[in-house]
């Protein structure tokens, strides 16, 4: 017996913003759904290294406020890539 067909939000937007998903057997062992895993484990690594650049940069009072707010903008980003990471794999667990 077969799998139905499951959707999986992708960590990643269109160029336009709009959702991307991928439609698979549900078992996540395409190609394209470990190209996917990848992603997502690089995306959290990455907000995980900018916590620890955002602690120190906001313990230095020599910050300037384009600085700070380059920051700002990074870890808003992060954020949104974390949440959609959370997102994605919150739906697959309720399967």
């Amino acid at each position: 017996m077969s799998e139905s067909p499951t959707t999986r939000l992708l960590p990643w937007v269109s160029p336009d913003g709009k959702t991307c998903v991928l439609l698979s057997d549900g078992r996540g062992e395409s190609g394209f759904s470990r190209v996917a895993d990848r992603i997502e484990d690089v995306q959290l690594q990455m907000a995980d290294a900018l916590l620890d650049h955002a602690a120190d940069m906001l313990g230095d009072d020599k910050a300037t406020n384009p600085q700070l707010r380059f920051l700002g903008q990074q870890l808003s980003a992060a954020l949104r890539d974390v949440h959609r990471v959370a997102e994605s794999r919150g739906a697959r667990l309720s399967r």
